[in-house]
């Protein structure tokens, strides 16, 4: 059953928290996954939150530090010493220590790292803090189990028992050589039926997926949701094993990727959430709402233009709305699928068969629409000539709405900017003034006005 902070239970920990009783806070929370006991801290203000932290041990509020929103996290960071921040550090992985030391100041972090007992641990953290988080090696981890190909099954499983006392979990064995060149993976399966005299070199599987350490995070994202992977190994430029990278790390550059997405497709061109101030939500959604603006007061000036045609054939400017609409409904459509498509891998370029399938669905979907909108114009206004004009003109918007939401995401993807730009006001507004422009182009030419 899922856990629901209540205010029940607010309402008891504050009462602890006034009385100073530590150990009913203990029991109280003891027993609760840390995730739940994060969401319990988000609820409380900073000064609770904090006296909770302190009261509970270490190897609770480590895993709690991760879980916890960042202004809280740095809060609370913020009243630990050098001391106590690195007792927290030392019960986490190192990907994780390395993801809260790089959030510190450079003074406070140096302190950080000269605390922390484990020299060898310290060390790993330092290695990682060097990499570009958004890189294999900046999500990468320290902890793996790796065994020579030259051992045999017997010392092989002895030097695993050592190994895996670091290790949380153990998803793979990687099989090295001498220099720490990344050779293949072990099967536990095969390491279990094995002679203990049999040598490594002749049951491990030489076929396995890795990265390098300047692979960038969604592709590595990518990687591992194509073949299915719990984890994946991280090697360096000349194939050493470096460090691995799970499942659960890749699950939070998934979730961020596609919020980013997302609020790009919105027109938002900040990373925001919804507890961040209004100044800085304002300046994430502001730019887009003016470039929209800009765009379409340019479309007024193309109905503008065209006033004089209103007198004649005053229904055009009737449909212009329903023009817009479907235009940059369409154009959506089709940037969303093709966004989707060079995210998950499937289209990783133009392709002439996609583009004419693409071309061929938006004009079905056209002329269907078309259809209905010629028998709706002929019944309520009886000019035919006109709801043909109108009909065409919306076959043709629709084309070239399919057109630029096809191409323009592939053209940002090229030009490496994210082409999830591509699927919202960028693709309406657009669509707003080269659609209207094209709907009286052809109105013009059928009508001859």
């Amino acid at each position: 059953m899922e856990f629901k902070v209540s205010k029940e239970l607010l309402h008891q920990l504050e009462e602890h928290i006034v009385n100073k009783n530590d150990k009913e806070l203990e029991v109280l929370l003891n027993d609760l996954h840390h995730a739940d006991i994060a969401e319990i801290l988000d609820e409380l203000d900073f000064d609770e939150a904090t006296y909770i932290f302190k009261v509970l041990d270490s190897d609770k509020t480590a895993e709690i530090l991760l879980e916890l929103e960042d202004d809280l996290r740095e809060n609370i960071l913020s009243r630990l010493s050098p001391k106590e921040i690195a007792e927290e550090l030392d019960e986490l992985e190192t990907n994780d220590a390395a993801d809260i030391i790089a959030e510190l100041s450079q003074e406070i972090k140096a302190e950080v790292i000269s605390e922390l007992i484990d020299v060898e641990h310290a060390k790993d953290i330092v290695e990682l803090l060097r990499y570009d988080e958004n890189s294999a090696g900046g999500l990468m981890g320290k902890e793996l189990v790796k065994v020579n190909e030259n051992w045999n099954v017997l010392t092989c499983v002895k030097e695993m028992r050592i190994q895996a006392e670091n290790v949380s979990r153990v998803h793979s064995i990687y099989v090295i050589d001498d220099e720490n060149r990344l050779k293949g993976r072990l099967s536990l399966k095969d390491l279990l039926t094995t002679s203990t005299k049999t040598q490594i070199s002749d049951i491990y599987i030489r076929k396995l997926n890795f990265v390098n350490v300047d692979t960038e995070d969604v592709e590595v994202a990518r990687i591992m949701q194509k073949y299915d992977l719990e984890a994946i190994p991280v090697v360096d430029e000349l194939g050493r094993l470096v460090g691995r990278i799970t499942i659960d790390d890749i699950l939070d550059v998934i979730k961020d990727e596609a919020d980013k997405d997302y609020q790009l497709a919105a027109g938002i061109t900040q990373d925001v959430e919804s507890n961040d101030s209004v100044l800085e939500l304002t300046k994430a959604r502001l730019p887009w709402l003016l470039i929209g603006m800009v765009i379409e007061i340019v479309a007024s000036f193309v109905l503008k233009g065209n006033e004089s045609v209103f007198k004649i054939h005053s229904t055009l400017i009737i449909f212009v709305p329903l023009l817009s609409a479907t235009a940059g409904n369409i154009g959506v459509q089709a940037s969303a699928i093709v966004v989707q498509g060079l995210a998950n891998g499937t289209l990783k370029e133009f392709s002439r068969g996609y583009f004419t399938k693409e071309i061929t669905v938006s004009m079905i979907s056209g002329s269907i629409i078309s259809l209905l909108l010629l028998g709706y114009h002929s019944v309520m206004y009886q000019q035919y000539l006109v709801g043909f004009a109108i009909s065409i003109s919306m076959i043709v918007v629709i084309l070239f709405a399919a057109t630029l939401g096809t191409l323009v995401p592939l053209f940002l993807h090229k030009n490496k900017i994210d082409p999830a730009i591509a699927t919202g006001p960028f693709i309406t507004t657009t669509n707003d003034v080269f659609g209207i422009m094209l709907y009286f182009g052809v109105a013009k030419l059928i009508l001859g006005f």
